[in-house]
Formats: structure tokens, C-alpha cells, sequence
């Protein structure tokens, strides 16, 4: 297994009245990230938030192509990210959820303290695979068919890149001493969007070769 330290190439935020990063996700411009009461929109090259959707956003941000899917409690609400309207919703599996990416026509929804990832049906919520982590997850995403989580456990975090049929751990990323990861996310080619919790702040990790 492969170990290397994250490359931060560069941070967003923190924003005014936006105190905490709870999931983050990409739809090919802007950047999304949760912050409680409002999903929120960032410019990628300047770093200038752009809109806020008030809707209840607790934890993992997903973009399907067309709509956002956001953890709000014990439910994925699907919303339309022109208006902000939540056009239906979901429950989340027993125990509630933390990161939440799209990859194969399905969600995929990481569980914290149950150190879990749930394949999800976005219609029904039904599981369709699960697999099993060493470490409490805090985001999930895909980067090039290759499936990735966060991990924040003991105020320490890491980036995995983890079989997805398996769960078995093929590669880390360590996070500096300090630098905790509450939600992540890819931009589709070489970078990770790395929620930083109560910081406010969204980190950019280069991904190594």
C-alpha cells in the first residue's frame, strides 16, 4: 500500500457567516459545499462565493449532472440547484450519513461512526452494496473509476483510495497534523475538494501520482 502526505495547492474560505464545511461537491464550474442552513455556490478560480440555497444542508453534497443531492438528517433531499427547490427526498440508511458522492447511475453515502460506504438506489434509498472501513468516514467521491473516502478519526485525517468491492485499502494520503477533512469530492481529474469542518475552510489536494 502506497503512503504519501496530501499536496494542499490551495484553501477557499472561510466565508462570512458560513462557519462550517459539512460536504462538498462539483458540478464542472462551481464548487457546492454545505454550511448547515444553505448550500452554497463557489467560483473554482476566484474563490468568490457565488449563491446560497436556503436549504437544510447537515452533511455530504452530491451533483448527479443535473440535480444536487444534500444530507439533511435522516433524509437526501434532490434539489434543483437553478432554484433551490427540494423536488423529493429519501431516507438515509439507519445510522444517518456523512459523505455522499454520484458514480455508476447510483449515490454513494459514507457513514461515519458505522465506517461504512452504502451504494444507494437515488430512487428508493434501497442499499445495493456495502462496504466496510477501518476508519470513521467523512466524505466519499470517485476520481477516474477509482473510488476514494476521507477519514477523521482521533483529530487526525487521511484520503483512501479503497476497492470497491472490497473496502481493502490501496492507497493513503496523510492530511497535515491539525487539518481535519469533514467532506471531499473530485474535480474529475487530478484534484480533491476537501471540506475543512468548523474551519470554514475547503482545501485543494493536488492527487498523487
Amino acid at each position: 500500500m502506497k503512503t504519501t502526505t496530501a499536496h494542499i495547492v490551495r484553501e477557499y474560505g472561510p466565508y462570512d457567516n458560513k462557519p462550517g464545511v459539512h460536504g462538498v461537491s462539483f458540478d464542472g464550474k462551481q464548487l457546492w459545499f454545505a454550511s448547515g442552513d444553505h448550500v452554497n455556490a463557489v467560483d473554482p478560480a476566484s474563490g468568490e462565493l457565488r449563491r446560497s440555497l436556503a436549504v437544510q444542508a447537515h452533511a455530504g453534497t452530491a451533483f448527479d449532472g443535473r440535480y444536487l443531492y444534500q444530507i439533511a438528517d435522516s433524509r437526501i433531499q434532490k434539489i434543483d440547484p437553478a432554484t433551490g427547490t427540494v423536488l423529493s427526498s429519501i431516507p438515509t440508511p439507519e445510522g444517518g450519513g456523512a459523505g455522499l458522492t454520484w458514480a455508476e447511475g447510483s449515490l454513494w453515502i459514507g457513514q461515519h461512526r458505522a465506517r461504512k460506504i452504502h451504494r444507494l438506489d437515488p430512487e428508493t434509498g434501497a442499499i445495493l452494496h456495502t462496504i466496510e472501513s477501518k476508519r470513521f468516514v467523512t466524505g466519499v467521491t470517485w476520481l477516474n473509476g477509482e473510488l476514494w473516502h476521507a477519514t477523521w478519526e482521533n483529530e487526525q485525517s487521511d484520503l483512501r483510495r479503497v476497492d470497491p468491492r472490497t473496502g481493502d485499502v490501496l492507497q493513503t494520503v496523510d492530511m497535515p497534523p491539525g487539518v481535519l477533512v469533514s467532506g471531499l469530492e473530485s474535480d474529475g481529474v487530478d484534484r480533491f475538494y476537501c471540506g475543512g469542518g468548523g474551519s470554514g475552510k475547503i482545501r485543494v489536494v493536488q492527487k498523487p501520482e
